[in-house]
């Protein structure tokens, strides 16, 4: 052994790991280093191959102090560095593996790749003017890079940094645009087309075009229908939010109902009680892609419904291989995702006329009322006094706590022209972070707006958060990317809602919320006449009151907030859709 070379130990090594004997590569490593005879000027190289294999066999702190070792060796040699931090990150220790990347921006051809990393780490932190300006330096280095883009440009959103598409040199106005991020996009453009583009473009970057089929073509005979509802968002999320009681409410005499979990374990009631409406609760954040769609294939889902779509965090890889042989994309994601496996997307027909069919691979399935579900036992908190609020007593609220990447300077200027034309008026926004909130006091000064015209409201918790609706006078909408879970918030709250739809999925939500409770004549059929009815409404009370009296009298047994109606509804659906493939079969 004191002989051997290392490419030879590597060699060994590798094929033990590839026999899935990963504690014996990994004691090849060991005594080579040992070895008095071994090339000690690449024990650094011997190191770094160890850690991995740590890490894959899930000795995380073995690794990281291989990782260390290696680098206390080598203090240039970067992939170290990206593994010592990615570990540390790992074990949530997000600030050191920072440093580390820091520390490490020396050799010239690893920069690009500790630039992203230290990108997405302080994206995760938050902290998204320093992520923005580690993209912006990596990006100089090398322009083509499609993921980097995508979170360069989305973390401008997020800021509000107006026009949020840059110039880059060395790459093509189309390029930048089709390596905008799926959901970023939706905040984008409300041109289905060009959506439908970056979808396809994004998904051949991220998915190998022939895994195997795992499900198999004819249906199950199962004698009750299993239903396998995939997300990374069972805790406190909008996606759990709204469909807690939807899990609770299914007919257990004819549906089965399990929870395809890889969200991050938060501890909280939310949490509990969905995985508590689960029949079946399968966690798979720890199993690979292809691990987990072998999982649900082997509990014979009858229609797997995914949550997630194309939003951070989503495993689109397990529907890749098509382990259902049903497949429903579901208010997760509004935008197609691209993928043929996904043979439907739950719509309404107000969200989803027939114009948008040619701009999604999946196939629309329509509910007969509103697409989207609610819990109709969300408690809501006293309402607080406009002052508690630091909201002025006398005048009228006009307010949107929608993120702050789905606000545009087009809409932000219909807003500031609402302001002038209602003297006595506020904007009140969320303060999502401080630097939305600067850029978007520096766009209302240009707007000739005060500064004290907007108000930023801090988070709080969920009873008060519903309350604070209750102070306001209305709540105006966002496009291209419409309020969702805020939409109907401000409804069961009791707060009236404007919108204007759009061409999309995404510019028509609202619409159709707004729809399903019975004011439709809040629905815009343009900008001006957004414009206008927001200011006629400033003064004209009677009118805003009667909208409110209606939500108030009726909103509870509306087709949006009555979700024994709606389960039952969506229950004929899936009932009718299996026997639609039944007979295609």
């Amino acid at each position: 052994m004191n002989s051997i070379p290392l490419s030879e130990v590597m060699t060994q090594a590798n094929e033990l790991a590839s026999q899935g004997q990963l504690d014996a590569a990994i004691m090849r490593y060991k005594e080579w280093l040992a070895s008095p005879a071994s090339e000690s000027q690449h024990h650094y190289i011997a190191l770094f191959n160890m850690g991995v294999l740590l890490r894959s066999a899930g000795q995380i702190d073995d690794a990281i102090a291989a990782y260390q070792a290696s680098l206390k060796l080598r203090p240039d040699f970067y992939q170290s560095s990206v593994n010592l931090g990615l570990a540390l990150e790992a074990k949530g220790n997000a600030r050191e593996a920072i440093a580390v990347w820091e520390s490490a921006l020396q050799p010239v051809e690893g920069q690009t790749l500790l630039l992203n990393h230290l990108g997405r780490s302080l994206e995760t932190a938050r902290q998204y003017s320093d992520a923005e300006r580690k993209l912006e330096r990596s990006l100089l280095l090398e322009p083509n890079q499609p993921d980097a883009i995508q979170h360069y440009f989305h973390l401008r959103q997020k800021q509000c940094e107006w026009p949020v598409i840059k110039p880059l040199p060395g790459i093509s106005a189309q390029a930048l645009l089709d390596s905008f991020g799926p959901l970023g996009l939706l905040a984008l453009t409300d041109e289905p087309a060009v959506q439908l583009r970056a979808v396809q473009s994004w998904v051949s970057r991220k998915l190998p075009p022939d895994l195997p089929r795992l499900s198999p073509t004819e249906a199950y005979q199962h004698e009750r229908l299993r239903i396998g509802y995939m997300s990374c968002d069972f805790r406190w999320h909008a996606v759990s939010i709204l469909t807690a009681e939807l899990f609770e409410l299914h007919d257990r005499e004819q549906f089965e109902i399990y929870g395809i979990d890889f969200s991050v374990d938060d501890g909280g009631a939310m949490r509990q009680r969905v995985i508590g409406a689960m029949d079946h609760h399968l966690p798979i954040q720890s199993l690979s892609d292809e691990e987990a769609a072998q999982l649900i294939r082997r509990h014979e889902i009858d229609i797997l419904i995914d949550l997630t779509g194309l939003t951070s965090g989503a495993r689109y890889k397990i529907l890749a291989y098509k382990p259902a042989p049903i497949q429903i994309s579901y208010l997760g994601f509004v935008g197609t995702c691209g993928m043929p496996q996904i043979d439907y997307i739950l719509v309404d027909r107000f969200v989803f006329p027939k114009e948008l069919i040619p701009f999604y691979i999946e196939k629309p399935l329509y509910l007969p009322e509103v697409y989207q579900a609610n819990d109709s036992k969300r408690k809501i908190g006293p309402t607080p006094s406009r002052e508690s609020c630091g909201l002025p007593a006398d005048s009228f609220v006009y307010c949107s706590f929608n993120g702050s990447y789905k606000i545009t300077p087009e809409v932000f200027a219909v807003w500031m022209r609402i302001l002038k034309r209602v003297p006595n008026s506020v904007l009140w926004l969320v303060a999502d972070n401080p630097w939305a909130q600067d850029n978007l006091i520096k766009q209302a000064i240009r707007h000739g707006m005060d500064a004290g015209r907007l108000i930023f409201a801090e988070r709080v918790a969920p009873a008060e958060y519903l309350a604070r609706y209750r102070v306001a006078d209305l709540l105006l909408d966002t496009s291209p990317y419409n309020a969702g879970t805020t939409a109907s918030d401000a409804l069961w709250a009791g707060l009236p809602v404007l919108t204007c739809p759009g061409r999309t999925f995404a510019s028509r939500m609202a619409g159709s919320l707004v729809n399903a409770v019975g004011l439709s004549e809040l629905i815009a059929p343009d900008w001006l006449a957004y414009e206008n009815k927001a200011v006629q409404l400033a003064f004209q009370p009677a009118e805003l009151d009667s909208y409110r009296q209606r939500l108030q009298t009726s909103a509870k047994s509306s087709a949006l907030f009555d979700t024994e109606r709606f389960v039952r509804n969506l229950e004929a659906t899936l009932k009718l859709v299996l026997h639609i493939n039944q007979l295609e079969e």
